[in-house]
Parts: C-alpha cells; structure tokens; sequence
C-alpha cells in the first residue's frame, strides 16, 4: 500500500513526470530552499525491486511452453515499468524494428508521466498497435528461443490506462486492473490537505488537464475515463474501474488482442456496415465540417453534429462514411450519444434512424442501444448509401443531409447537417474507394 499511495495515479505527481509537477518543482529548486530540494529526487525513495516501479521497457516475447502452443505460439511486446519522460524516446528507438506495425503491446506499469504517457499513446496509434493489459512471465527457453508465458492478472495504473487508450485496438482481461485517481502534485501528495498551493499551481495542473481531456477525445476515448480519475482525491485508495466502465470509456474495443487482420481479399468482400474502427472515434471526427481520414484499411469520411430537440441539446452523435462492398455503395456508421431529462433513467431506447439525401432516404439497422449511466444512453446503427447519392449531395452547396431518429417512447429528433468540407474531401474519398474496392462487375466475372 505504500509503494501504490506513492506512485499510484496522481497523474502528475510520478517519479519521472516531467509535466506540471515537475515544472513546479524545477521554480521551487531555483530558491535554493534545501527542504524542497529533496524532493526533486523521488526517484531514490521509489527504487523498489519491483520491475514495475523502475523505468519502462520494451522487449519481444514469444509464447511458451511450445507442447501448449505449437506452431500458434503468439508475440507480443511486453512493456513493463513506470512511464518517464524518456519512455516515448526509448519506444521509438525500438519501434526501428518494422516488426513493431501492427503489434500487439501489453502493458504492466504503475504509471508515470504525463507528457511521457501522452507520448508514448500516440506512438502506439501511428503504428497502428494493439495495446493489452497482462504480465509477462520469462519460462525456460526452447529451441534456442526464449519463451514467455502471458498472464491476464496485471496491474494497469495511473497514466497507464491513458497510455492504454493509445491503442488503435484495445483489450483488457476480465482479469486485468485498470486504476484511475486524481491529479496531484507529486511533491505535495502525501498531505495534500495540509499543503499550500499557488495559483502557478493550479494554472500548471489546469493545463495538464486540458491536455489529458485533448489527449481522451483525440484516442477515442470517453471522458468519462478523465471525470471519473478527476473525482478520486489523493487521501483515497486508487480506484478500479468496472467491465462496464472500461468498455463504456472505449478501453477495451476487442475481444482478443491477437486477432489476425484479414487479407485484402477479405476485407474488400466484407459486410458494407462493418463496425467502424476505434481509431475514428475521437479527434478525427468535429464539428467544423466532413473530415477525410485516411488508414491502413481506406479511407472514411466523417462528422460530429449535436443532438439537440427544439434548441435543446440532449447529446451528440457522429457519422462515418466508409467504402462499400462494391464500388457503388457506401457503408454508413451512426454513433449517438443522449442524455434524458430525468437524471435517475437513460433515455428510451433507439428505435429508428433514417437519413435523407434529397430525394433519397434511407434506413439504418440499429446496432446497439444501451444504458451508459444513469440518464445516459449509446446507440450504433448502420447502412448503406449508394454512390450517386453522396455524388450528388457533395456537389450541392444548398442541400444538405437529415438525419431523423425515433424512440421507443415516441421522442423524435430530425437534424439537418451541412455539407462543409464534403465537397473538398469527397473525391478523394471515392478515388480510394475505387482502388480498394472491386467494381461490381468485376466481382460478378470472378
């Protein structure tokens, strides 16, 4: 319990954070004080024999013992330790390995550095990796190799989980512990009460926060990860969250974290309303106008609008074009999120999602519709527009496209949403398209 209240997820207040905490300690050293000088080491006090408590690093593991795996023994990179500053630096030296694209990286850290954590997440992100939670354990080697066998029982801690939500896919284990707390300065953790705080400060925290909330929205995360660590002050035991919460903040998106990507003849002859990628989720997608996003797997159009009902706003949802299974159709992916009026129940359940695009309507198969909290609800739906009709819609300047939604008590929204960056960004949207996708006579004469 000492080593966690120490290190646990006060975000700022790590070992190596060279963030807010640091920056305040770095003021308070220039006043020659020796009493807060001491504390610019805490290093010292955390070297602990514990792997997890020194600095990160990365290494290759192969599954074992190869008489339970034989030749579907699984790798991965195990990363274990607390994330510095230098942690983002270290990942990219190893990441020269071309190996690391598309990886899977499963994580065992008590936390660390803020800037280090954000770092390293986007690194995890434009390498395309999955991220896990679990515990490496070394085994004897084989065949001149050495192997590894992967526990789910693992610890992901305080800037842990952020670094976590890097991940392009994400798993966490039933078995696995993702702990969130509140940000605090490192220097003052111990009695955070009794301590005395300038508005240097507060402004130096604020602004980590900000980053954090960027940082959440930009991964595809839910808030509701930053809020809930916000709320656990540092006199109180780390908080573990939920199954529910840890898929609700979208920081387990998969089932399994080894999952073979498909082949291109696969993905090109897959269902047109395939689940969007978690990757678009986030900071992909604003309010500005339609934004073009280019991945590995194509390329998908996207946009964010507010759900509001006579000026009211009850939430938000997003819509994600993606390719077709043919090169004249478009998937469509609806995401909603609503809160209710009252704030003991969710609002009633999705029934309908229509979207209209001039003289063309069309309807979408509800997904999904279920509860997030209390007062709250998250709903997916899915479909297909043709070609012509996005052509069509692009080229307009005047028109626009509805989206109509119905629930199960009788509510009703219906929401035009403008066509700002469409016009710019659809061509090369359908030109990607076509030389992902085969046309549907070519598919026919195969």
């Amino acid at each position: 319990m000492i080593r966690r209240a120490f290190v646990g997820l006060a975000l700022l207040c790590s070992a190596a954070d060279l963030s807010a905490a640091e920056q305040v300690l770095a003021v308070a050293a220039s006043k020659a004080q020796p009493a807060v000088a001491k504390t610019l080491e805490p290093q010292a006090a955390m070297a602990l024999p514990d792997a997890r408590s020194r600095a990160m690093i990365f290494e290759w593991r192969r599954e074992g013992p190869v008489a339970d795996c034989g030749s579907d023994c699984r790798t991965w990179i195990s990363a274990i330790g607390a994330i510095t500053a230098d942690t983002a630096r270290d990942f990219e030296n190893f990441a020269k390995d071309a190996r690391v694209r598309g990886a899977t990286v499963v994580l065992d850290s008590e936390g660390g550095s803020v800037l280090g954590a954000l770092a390293l997440g986007r690194a995890f992100r434009r390498l395309a990796m999955t991220t896990s939670v679990g515990r490496s354990v070394a085994l004897p080697e084989e065949q001149g190799e050495r192997r590894s066998r992967l526990l789910p029982d693992a610890y992901c801690e305080s800037m842990c989980g952020f670094a976590l939500l890097g991940g392009a896919r994400r798993h966490v284990p039933p078995e696995a512990h993702v702990m969130v707390h509140q940000i605090w300065l490192g220097d003052r953790r111990s009695d955070a009460v009794a301590a005395t705080y300038s508005a240097e400060d507060l402004v130096l925290v604020q602004r980590d926060i900000g980053s954090l909330a960027q940082y959440t929205v930009e991964m595809g995360g839910d808030i509701d990860l930053l809020e809930t660590a916000l709320r656990i002050p540092p006199w109180e035991p780390m908080r573990t969250l939920s199954r529910d919460e840890v898929g609700r903040m979208r920081l387990s998106t998969v089932d399994e974290p080894f999952e073979k990507t498909p082949p291109a003849s696969a993905t090109n002859a897959a269902p047109a309303a395939a689940v969007v990628p978690a990757a678009l989720h986030g900071g992909t997608i604003n309010e500005h106008g339609w934004t073009l996003v280019r991945g590995e797997r194509g390329s998908m159009l996207a946009r964010r609008h507010p759900l509001t009902v006579e000026g009211e706003n009850i939430g938000r949802f997003d819509i994600v074009l993606t390719c077709g299974a043919s090169r004249d159709q478009i998937a469509v992916h609806y995401t909603e999120t609503r809160s209710g009026q009252d704030a003991s129940r969710s609002p009633a359940a999705l029934r309908e999602v229509t979207m209209s695009l001039g003289r063309t309507t069309v309807k979408l198969d509800i997904a999904s519709t279920q509860p997030q909290r209390p007062a709250r609800l998250s709903s997916r739906a899915q479909g297909v527009v043709t070609l012509n009709a996005m052509q069509e819609l692009a080229k307009s300047s005047g028109r626009t496209l509805t989206v109509a939604t119905a629930n199960a008590g009788g509510g009703r929204t219906s929401i035009r949403v403008g066509t700002s960056g469409l016009a710019g960004n659809f061509p090369q949207f359908a030109a990607d398209c076509a030389g992902l996708v085969p046309s549907k006579s070519a598919q026919l004469a195969n």
